[in-house]
Formats: structure tokens, C-alpha cells, sequence
């Protein structure tokens, strides 16, 4: 992403430009923060789904200890990784950006290796495919906007 890395927020702090005057963010910089900022919302609610999943939370048939193995890794993964790329998606820091993608596209394919497991329907699949480019579009925007 180049936007952020090493600790580094993208917009936290402005950017002063030669002249000493603080340079305001361009306009797909901001686009880019603002869907960061939206990604983070959706995958924090997704995260804590599927912590409500595992204590149970809410009305289950079966409770979450009695699931199969695989059912309760996958649940489990996309809880902790979920949480995490929503961190690193609001602070839009490099490593957010990369983790949103790994959780993104690892539910795509768990969703075609285990349909049993993890069902997705065409408009998720849609969703997902259309936010994975969006953000990759704006990431490029963002990016050649400044050279």
C-alpha cells in the first residue's frame, strides 16, 4: 500500500511540504482512508459475529463445543483475524491493508473448498470480489495522485 508503514499512520500526521505549510491529503487519499475506514466497521462487527458464535450468543441449535473441528478452526481464525485487520484497517496502516486481504480472500476459499462449512452465497461472493478491487483501485489512485 505504501501509505503507512513501519508505525507510521497514513493521515495521522499532515504532511508539511517545503514552504512549511501543511499540505492537505488528496482527494483519493481520502477516498482510500474513508473505504479503510468502512472496511474496518463491517469486518469489527464480522469479527465479533463470530466471537457471539463461539460463546454462544444469540439463538444456535447446536452448541459451539459440539460443532465439528473444522467448523469451530474456521470460526476461530476468522474471530482473531477478523478483529485484527479491523484494527489495522482504522489505524490504515500497511500491515491492516494486508491482513484485510488475507481474511477476504481466505474466506472466499474456504467458501469453495467447504460449502458445507462456511456458505457463500453469489452476492457475498460478488461483495467480496468487488471490495478486493475497490480497495486495490484505490490504493493505485491514492498512490499515482502523488508522483
Amino acid at each position: 500500500m505504501g501509505l503507512g508503514g513501519d508505525g507510521e499512520p497514513m493521515l495521522g500526521a499532515q504532511a508539511t511540504s517545503v514552504s512549511g505549510v501543511r499540505a492537505r491529503p488528496t482527494r483519493w487519499r481520502l477516498v482510500l482512508v474513508w473505504l479503510l475506514r468502512l472496511l474496518s466497521v463491517a469486518w469489527m462487527a464480522k469479527g465479533l459475529l463470530a466471537w457471539a458464535v463461539i460463546f454462544g450468543v444469540g439463538i444456535e441449535e447446536v452448541p459451539f463445543e459440539a460443532r465439528l473441528l473444522s467448523f469451530q478452526a474456521i470460526i476461530v481464525y476468522f474471530a482473531v483475524i477478523d478483529l485484527v485487520a479491523a484494527v489495522g484497517l482504522w489505524l490504515t496502516s500497511t500491515w491492516g491493508g494486508v491482513l484485510w486481504l488475507l481474511a477476504a480472500i481466505s474466506q472466499l476459499l474456504l467458501g469453495f473448498v467447504f460449502p458445507r462449512l462456511l456458505p457463500m452465497t453469489t452476492p457475498m461472493i460478488g461483495t467480496y470480489v468487488a471490495l478486493v478491487l475497490a480497495y486495490f483501485l484505490a490504493t493505485w489512485l491514492a498512490e499515482s495522485e502523488n508522483s
